[in-house]
């Protein structure tokens, strides 16, 4: 893991931040995506040598006051700034939440009994090692023909999508999903927690740089929704809005809901599903 989570987050959103959404011009000649430090230390109030500073790791406690400047200026969501706080509070290594507390591979009786309700939607179950430990019958039917269920009990989204081959050409942005799953694996304890540890090990020596280069680039903050393509081998090209939903911290599990973007994508799923039409309804907005 990079140990400058927190420089790597700030330039990561300093980079995504239009000009124009903070009343600035883009111009002709700007060279980086995104603000530039100068302008971020002015609309912040601060120093630029200061934001440098924070971005190359040589100062990981900015103030209350300065932190709350900066995300003011980034326009970070309540989000990316709760995200912000637990960096500066992480900043020294050696205390993990999770301790030696094994990933967790069980699923309350309510958690199904939730998933049962959402039929026909394709939703999973995975915990913080991205492995799948429960599904509904939907999901299986949408995942049963990608490879990523060929052994029901060995399934994860992260090893699936970095070491077999049939998953780049399952998803069309699989560079956007690696990012997602790497960052997704980063948002915790990770080097610290030994299971999340030997898998970036596997991963390391499976992918190699693929991984490598994400785990030291993409900042530990997943995507909570959105919409992922597919490009399934038997229902074509699908577009699924995903929601993500945490369970209690005990739990250490994540419910991920995907519903169809598009009426194709629902009619597809129908078909999948042997459904009459309409069972699922596309989400618009």
């Amino acid at each position: 893991m990079s140990d400058n989570e927190l420089g790597l987050f700030l330039r990561s959103r300093r980079e995504a931040v239009a000009p124009a959404k903070v009343g600035l011009p883009a111009g002709p000649r700007r060279r980086t995506p995104g603000l530039r430090r100068a302008e971020l230390a002015t609309l912040a109030g601060v120093s630029v040598e200061y934001i440098i500073r924070l971005e190359q790791g040589r100062d990981r406690r900015p103030s209350p006051s300065v932190l709350s400047a900066i995300a003011d200026a980034l326009h970070l969501t309540p989000n990316e700034r709760i995200h912000l706080h637990r960096l500066t509070k992480s900043a020294d290594a050696g205390f993990s939440c999770m301790g030696f507390v094994q990933p967790n591979r069980e699923v309350r009786p309510a958690v199904r009994a939730i998933l049962e309700h959402l039929e026909p939607a394709p939703a999973v179950v995975v915990n913080r090692l991205s492995e799948v430990i429960a599904y509904t019958d939907g999901y299986h039917r949408l995942m049963s023909s990608t490879g990523l269920l060929d052994d029901p009990l060995r399934a994860n989204l992260i090893l699936f999508a970095f070491c077999d081959p049939r998953a780049r050409a399952l998803y069309p942005d699989w560079s956007h999903v690696a990012d997602e799953l790497v960052a997704g694996l980063k948002n915790g304890p990770f080097r610290t927690d030994p299971a999340a540890a030997a898998l970036a090990d596997e991963l390391t020596v499976l992918a190699g740089e693929e991984f490598t280069r994400r785990v030291d680039t993409v900042p530990s903050l997943a995507a909570a929704t959105g919409t992922t393509r597919i490009e399934h081998p038997e229902a074509g090209t699908l577009r699924l809005t995903f929601e993500t939903l945490d369970l209690p911290a005990d739990d250490d599990q994540q419910l991920i809901v995907h519903l169809p973007a598009d009426q194709a994508t629902a009619a597809a799923l129908d078909t999948l599903a042997g459904r009459r039409p309409g069972a699922l309804r596309a989400v618009s907005g």
